[in-house]
């Protein structure tokens, strides 16, 4: 993928390393600060995520309208929404109870938490299991509300990308705005100190 698409699978080994590197100096291999998010004491996680997304909106944006990308250089997957949804649940669930996502968990388990082992081995058995039942079921349960491959949300629903791209861009102030507010009303996010504390009270 641009703009490291010659080095191959190295590009995505160092992106890998990078992005692991952010997340645990943000705090996120931490489940206590993660699971904050749940509570609304601490909204870093959707801050941090909803800014990326913005962020790389804009500026897939602005390569591809000064050129330097081309319209075609970005595989767009079929956008499988109900099966999306569902997983959304099941792995929203999954983050909520013990405060780790796939991305998160190794991130734990590299910085140290054993505990992120269990989730990263739940990881492992449930792609077994989904594999083993994938059957007649679970195809229909993906086919249902799928928008078609490289159709993009503004293709499917006739959006503006400008005017898009300013409404998420106002959805991100609203959301720094109201996730500050939850924050001070619960004593703020979670520190650096205060992860260690509930890692180690939990070990």
């Amino acid at each position: 993928m641009f703009p490291l698409n010659d080095v191959g699978i190295t590009s995505g080994l160092i992106c890998g390393i990078l992005f692991g590197f952010v997340l645990e100096n943000a705090g996120f291999g931490s489940p206590c600060k993660l699971t904050a998010q749940f509570r609304l004491s601490d909204w870093s996680v959707f801050k941090v995520m909803f800014t990326a997304i913005v962020v790389a909106a804009a500026g897939l944006l602005g390569l591809r309208e000064t050129g330097l990308l081309a319209v075609d250089a970005v595989f767009v997957p079929p956008a499988l929404l109900v099966a999306s949804g569902v997983g959304g649940v099941l792995v929203g669930a999954g983050f909520a109870v013990g405060g780790y996502c796939p991305g998160t968990s190794i991130v734990g388990l590299f910085s140290g938490r054993l505990d992120a082992l269990v989730f990263i081995v739940g990881l492992l058995i449930g792609t077994f299991v989904f594999a083993g039942l994938y059957g007649p079921v679970i195809e229909s349960l993906m086919a249902a509300g799928e928008i078609a491959s490289g159709d993009t949300f503004t293709e499917a629903f006739g959006i503006s990308e400008i005017l898009l791209l300013v409404i998420m861009g106002l959805a991100l102030v609203a959301i720094f705005y109201f996730g500050s507010w939850f924050e001070r009303r619960s004593s703020g996010p979670v520190t650096a100190e205060q992860a260690v504390a509930g890692a180690a009270s939990d070990d």
